[in-house]
């Protein structure tokens, strides 16, 4: 199926207004760039979704997070815990404000969007580290901050489904089961470029192959992790718990559709539950242009009401 025209027309629209920068242009000037973007095309937040922004208090550092709640919903709800995506480099809060409220809107969750530090500022592994701390404190203050204590997910976009993934990883492997479910929407899991839909999409539109080498440089920045470490590389090792159950979604015309199902097949071998969602006329990051796209706008909505109904699923 060829990719959706609304889709289309924005990419013409963005290339028009935002012009693209040199390939040497600096990491503060491509997340400008995104963020501009981002708040030219913005829409007023649902206003059925309630919103309250928090500190998440670690060591050595202090991550802002923002919990967005239905207003509708009744008693405590289970959570996600949402990193947003733009390749460890860029985006924020403010940039998925709109694609996390949906999120919680669809699954009838609670949303907690939090904003780790960036690379190549703050380089692998801290990413990583903010990750995995910032989904521990959540967990651990659950019942202070009016969630549910038995249903907990994790969940992210691109970089931030890689991030996902090894929060999930981790925290279950700190306390068994502590994730019950991840949702994973276009994940990056390799750093290669060589794969049939790396070498199909290579020029996007959404996300180029070039755009993709650049971000695990920044990510990787002055740093040579070791190709074990399932923080950089998450299909490095196998398992040492079943993973928890996922929700994994794949953008046919996308440089990463090949790394979401290789990351369903990792999963399932090592004793997980994959279900996979094939967007099948969407490009990397059809999530957060919902407004621009009514196909996009569908496709959400599904992921939305399934990763509720996941998430609510006996176990």
């Amino acid at each position: 199926m060829t990719i959706d025209s609304d889709l289309l027309n924005y990419y013409r629209e963005v290339a028009d207004a935002f012009p693209p920068l040199s390939s040497d242009a600096a990491a503060s000037a491509v997340r400008q760039r995104f963020k501009s973007v981002a708040q030219a095309y913005a829409r007023e937040l649902d206003d059925a979704i309630a919103v309250e922004d928090i500190d998440v208090s670690l060591p050595g550092r202090t991550l802002a997070a923002r919990i967005y709640r239905p207003k509708t919903a009744s008693g405590p709800l289970p959570l996600l815990v949402y990193y947003h995506g733009g390749g460890w480099v860029v985006g924020d809060i403010e940039t998925h404000d709109a694609l996390v409220a949906r999120l919680a809107r669809d699954a009838q969750c609670a949303v907690a969007s939090v904003d780790y530090r960036l690379a190549p500022e703050h380089p692998f592994p801290a990413p990583c580290d903010d990750a995995l701390d910032a989904l521990l404190w959540l967990a651990e203050h659950r019942s202070r901050l009016g969630f549910a204590m038995d249903r907990l997910a994790v969940g992210g976009d691109s970089a931030g489904a890689h991030l996902a993934v090894v929060a999930a990883r981790g925290a279950n492997q700190r306390v068994a089961a502590l994730v019950n479910l991840q949702l994973l929407l276009y994940p990056v899991m390799r750093r290669q470029f060589e794969s049939p839909s790396c070498l199909a999409n290579a020029n996007g539109p959404g996300l180029t192959n070039d755009e993709m080498r650049w971000y695990w440089t920044q990510f990787l920045s002055g740093v040579a992790p070791d190709p074990h470490d399932v923080r950089a590389f998450p299909l490095a090792e196998p398992y040492e718990r079943t993973p928890a159950r996922a929700l994994t979604v794949a953008a046919a015309h996308d440089p990463l559709y090949d790394d979401a199902f290789e990351l369903q097949r990792f999963l399932e071998t090592n004793g997980g539950r994959v279900e996979m969602i094939d967007a099948n006329n969407m490009t990397h990051g059809f999530g957060r242009l919902h407004a621009q796209s009514s196909a996009a706008l569908d496709w959400l909505k599904q992921i939305g009401e399934r990763a509720g109904e996941l998430l609510r699923a006996e176990r």
